[in-house]
């Protein structure tokens, strides 16, 4: 039977989560780098849904929504490997990194769309600072819970172990491409160090976040 297909561009923090989970985790597969945007016919013949990531199985059926697709891989082809701690208090802390890293990230997915595929005389200045607030948060506390316990988060022996660390780096790297201004190293040192940790590791750098990312519309 083929390997699983993964559909979309890494570019999306979506997407990139998922490629190197699947790579930390063993589990074989074919990336195929479709936008949802400058090449959304040709996604839409994968998955009418057009919707990234999205994870094409061996008999063809397709999954969706990138925490969903991680849990059914750990679930049921890992191989009994995981990306998540055993212990009850160390699952709650890392569940906490992780929703505060996917906030980060859906807020800076909203700033974009916002800005880049909104007519700048539709756009809505009172909902992107709400946005833009509410994205602040999240970085301040995401911040907060790495700085609690930076050592757990880290690649162990220069590879990334924890789904908790991996989607904060790689939020924290979206955040700072999509509204620079806001993801300053300098407030967040913890957020900052274990980015550039993830990012030095040989998962991170075989899956870059690289792609057209979302264009603003043609004038």
């Amino acid at each position: 039977m083929p390997p699983f297909r993964l559909i979309g561009m890494l570019d999306s923090p979506y997407v990139r989560r998922v490629a190197i989970s699947l790579h930390c985790l063993g589990v074989p597969f074919e990336h195929e780098a479709v936008s949802v945007v400058s090449t959304f016919a040709q996604f839409q013949r994968i998955n009418p849904v057009v919707k990234a990531p999205t994870l094409v199985c061996p008999d063809g059926e397709a999954l969706m929504d990138s925490s969903l697709i991680l849990q059914f891989i750990e679930a049921a082809h890992s191989q009994g490997r995981h990306l998540w701690p055993t212990d009850a208090q160390a699952l709650q802390h890392d569940f906490r990194v992780l929703s505060l890293a996917l906030a980060a990230c859906e807020k800076g997915v909203q700033s974009i769309y916002e800005r880049n595929l909104r007519p700048a005389d539709k756009q809505h200045g009172p909902w992107l600072a709400r946005v833009q607030g509410q994205l602040v948060a999240a970085l301040a506390g995401l911040e907060h819970a790495v700085a609690s316990r930076p050592e757990a988060l880290a690649p162990s022996q220069g590879q990334p172990t924890r789904q908790a660390g991996i989607t904060a780096a790689i939020a924290w790297r979206f955040v700072g491409e999509v509204e620079p201004a806001l993801a300053q190293a300098a407030q967040h040192p913890a957020l900052a160090a274990l980015a550039a940790q993830m990012e030095s590791t040989e998962a991170f750098r075989r899956f870059p976040p690289v792609g057209p990312g979302v264009n603003p519309p043609a004038a």
